[in-house]
């Protein structure tokens, strides 16, 4: 697929694909006529990249991290410096706050929401 089409099935910009290759997160092809051209299952990776910024990790530790999440996995211990797995660690952590922040907050809403809704069902009752 040609990078506009990656650019929409993703909702990541032209500009950021570019971006990703240079950092050699993905890797296209070149057409005869100078267009890159890339392989289906980048879809599913610049949506991984796109987590895994969001999450707040670095485009450098993206880079190690990215073989891990395809199967079969192929993990490269060489390039773990006490940087990385120091940087990975703290990374985790702020991860599960935030999981369990938002646990939190999803069993809060939900706790609310049924008792909304068992509120409004006798008002609904006695209407009828």
């Amino acid at each position: 697929m040609r990078i506009g089409e990656l650019a929409d099935r993703t909702g990541t910009s032209r500009r950021l694909l570019r971006y990703y290759e240079e950092q050699g997160l993905i890797v296209s092809q070149r057409c005869a006529n100078g267009y890159r051209s890339y392989d289906d299952r980048f879809a599913d990776r610049v949506l991984q990249i796109r987590g895994l910024l969001d999450a707040g990790l670095p485009t450098r530790v993206i880079k190690q991290v990215l073989p891990c999440l395809d199967k079969p996995r192929a993990i490269v211990f060489s390039d773990a410096t006490p940087e990385i797995i120091e940087t990975l660690s703290q990374e985790l952590e702020r991860m599960q706050r935030r999981i369990d922040a938002l646990t939190r907050n999803r069993d809060a809403v939900t706790e609310y929401l049924d008792e909304v809704r068992a509120q409004a069902r006798p008002a609904t009752e006695v209407a009828a």
